[in-house]
């Protein structure tokens, strides 16, 4: 087997992570200036720690947010 060329891999590779910055620019609407950047910063951090890692669905959890998950997981164990 020959392997392709680099930038296909990378291509494969990078997917998971453009999807995120993708997501995050259209639902904090970054394209468009709000202020210091502190702010902006800010608003990332909360973005991401709240709704991104605690209610956002996974589908590695059963499409479900790691709360429930861990709830769900409580209640039966």
């Amino acid at each position: 087997m020959r392997p392709g060329p680099v930038g296909a891999v990378q291509a494969k590779t990078n997917a998971p992570t453009e999807s995120f910055f993708a997501t995050l620019k259209t639902e904090l609407e970054l394209d468009k200036a709000k202020g210091t950047r502190s702010v902006t910063r800010g608003g990332v951090f909360e973005w991401i720690e709240v709704f991104y890692n605690r209610e956002r669905r996974h589908s590695s959890l059963g499409y479900r947010s790691p709360q429930t998950f861990e709830e769900d997981w409580t209640r039966l164990n």
